[in-house]
């Protein structure tokens, strides 16, 4: 089983990029997928997630109606569309996945619930 993250690299404030973590192994679909994020100094924090067993995405109140997390099948990725980026936007993404399928919203932002990692990609913000 693994993810491989990508599409990471250096945007201007207010700018967009869109990251994606291909899976190789297992259908994504049917498993808990979730976005983190680390930046410099900081503990690794929840971004947005989905259950397995499908409904709806969820994404924390710093990134709400700025980001999306999106999955497509025929690809087997999953997706992180990020706009109006801020500064404080800058981090190391990591995608993860769990098959957890139900879970209740708790797990879903723990990191400590998810079994499979991507490497994580490199998204600065900066003027």
């Amino acid at each position: 089983v693994q993810l491989q993250a990508s599409g990471g690299g250096l945007v201007q404030p207010g700018g967009s990029l869109r990251l994606s973590c291909a899976a190789s192994e297992f259908t994504l679909d049917y498993y808990t997928r979730g976005w983190f994020r680390q930046a410099p100094g900081r503990e690794r924090e929840w971004v947005s997630g989905i259950r397995g067993s499908g409904g709806t995405t969820y994404y924390a109140d710093s990134v709400k109606g700025r980001f999306a997390m999106s999955t497509d099948n025929a690809k087997n990725t999953v997706y992180l569309t990020m706009n109006s980026l801020k500064p404080e936007d800058t981090a190391v993404y990591y995608c993860a996945a769990t098959s957890v399928r139900h879970i209740i919203l708790s797990r879903l932002r723990d990191e400590s619930n998810y079994d499979y990692w991507g490497q994580g990609t490199q998204v600065t913000v900066s003027s």
